[in-house]
């Protein structure tokens, strides 16, 4: 039906003598790792650094965890550096604004000041300064002064010395007048003098010659002579 066929002849001694061949692709594939693993162990050899011992490898944590404590100390004196310097900025705004407030207050007073001054009576004598009014009482061997003064010179300040000439009665009797020590001044405008000057033992004012000049024994500016309380 299928043509002439052939016996099978069947010999059990037959694959014996055939070698078994070994697969290329296993060979080339065992290749590939054998070369792969020599060139890592021939880089890291070469050109990486060396693989750290065991005691290496503990000094380094220690040496991390060292960095890292220090780390967290200096973030911690930063955050508190960053809450003082806070509070300074805080306290300097504030004293800023009291500054200013003390400023407008010291402007206000200034302009009460020159308001209540040129309300005063002017001095009858018109010199370049002007005595407007004066308080002048003695008290336990001292003559306490309040002088209120004003001029209109060029550019608003004036140097000068007051010089006061007291007259009264003498520790020993009769009458007697003595000029007391120089004060020394800075006028601006207006000005109110306040103060107090020492007397001779025993001295008892009645009237005082307030005298404003240049300098001690220079010119005289203005002059006004008062009764002593």
């Amino acid at each position: 039906m299928f043509g002439s066929s052939r016996p099978v002849v069947f010999d059990p001694y037959r694959g014996r003598g055939q070698r078994r061949r070994f697969p290329r692709w296993l060979l080339l594939l065992l290749c590939g790792l054998a070369g792969g693993s020599a060139g890592v162990l021939y880089l890291q050899e070469r050109y990486l650094p060396p693989r750290l011992s065991v005691t290496e490898s503990a000094q380094l944590k220690e040496s991390f965890d060292k960095a890292e404590a220090e780390r967290l100390r200096l973030q911690n004196e930063l955050g508190s550096t960053s809450q003082r310097l806070q509070s300074a900025l805080s306290e300097r705004a504030a004293l800023a604004q009291g500054a200013a407030v003390s400023r407008t207050l010291t402007e206000r007073l200034a302009d009460d000041l020159a308001f209540a001054v040129q309300a005063l009576p002017p001095d009858p004598r018109d010199g370049q300064v002007a005595v407007r009014a004066a308080r002048l009482s003695a008290q336990g061997g001292s003559l306490d002064y309040s002088v209120a003064l004003t001029h209109a010179r060029r550019g608003g300040k004036l140097n000068g010395v007051l010089q006061v000439v007291v007259t009264g009665t003498a520790a020993a009797g009769g009458e007697q007048s003595v000029t007391l020590q120089p004060v020394q001044l800075a006028l601006s405008g207006q000005t109110v003098l306040r103060g107090s000057l020492a007397l001779p033992e025993g001295f008892t004012p009645r009237q005082a010659t307030l005298r404003v000049l240049e300098r001690s024994g220079g010119g005289q500016l203005g002059m006004r002579v008062l009764n002593v309380n």
